[in-house]
């Protein structure tokens, strides 16, 4: 296909999604990237692989040592690479940065999507984000330390493109709040979300401890979160 082909489709794909989809599915295109639609060579997979690995070293030392406080040398030894090599996948350390929030912005609104779109009561549909951010906060609580201690590292553009996919992730929760609780403020649904993200959060950091005995998590976090959004508005 030629690079003209390849333009108007993108074009044709982008004017489709404006005018016939939601705000949700929009947002998910903004942010998405473009994706290649030939079959993957060897030397391209092995490439990918190369920067999956870096992702996740990037997130390990980011979230042990800050952003401030790796270089990319620090990151291409953690992979067995030298530090001019780590620019054969990122133009520098705070693309390595804009990768890790944007994807994990993109991975969180599109897992809160999917429990808000399967339908069924509020409850039920806040019962399905509960179990998913659970989920997500005990098998990625390094990812969230980048984000909370990292956050306004990133470029101007980037931040507000987390800021809109995350108060759009919100939304999905505060939408069922308003339903379950219809005499409570649009101030107050917000609150419970983040009252509920905090605890999740927080806690699935603290039970990344060695120390810290896993069994029963999950089933605990879950049951405290579901009495933080269902208890009656005072």
């Amino acid at each position: 296909m030629g690079k003209t082909a390849t333009f108007l489709t993108v074009v044709a794909a982008v004017t489709v999604v404006q005018t016939g989809l939601g705000k949700r599915k929009e947002l998910m295109v903004l942010a998405s990237k473009y994706q290649s639609l030939n079959e993957p060579t060897d030397r391209e997979r092995a490439k990918a692989e190369r920067r999956e690995a870096l992702l996740r070293e990037a997130t390990r030392l980011f979230a042990l040592n800050g952003y401030a406080g790796v270089s990319l040398e620090d990151l291409g030894a953690a992979c067995g690479i030298s530090g001019p090599a780590v620019y054969r996948h990122f133009a520098g350390k705070q693309a390595v940065l804009i990768a890790l929030l944007v994807d994990m912005s993109k991975d969180i609104y599109a897992g809160g999507c999917t429990a808000a779109e399967a339908g069924g009561t509020p409850l039920e549909v806040l019962s399905r984000l509960v179990d998913f951010h659970t989920d997500f906060s005990l098998s990625r609580p390094d990812i969230l330390q980048v984000q909370d201690r990292d956050l306004k590292s990133l470029p101007k553009a980037e931040l507000e493109l987390v800021r809109k996919l995350q108060n759009s992730y919100i939304g999905l929760w505060t939408t069922e709040l308003a339903k379950l609780h219809p005499t409570g403020s649009k101030q107050s649904h917000r609150f419970r979300a983040h009252a509920v993200f905090g605890l999740l959060n927080s806690t699935a950091h603290s039970a990344h401890s060695p120390r810290t005995k896993k069994s029963g998590l999950k089933p605990l976090l879950s049951n405290m979160a579901l009495a933080a959004l269902t208890s009656p508005v005072v």
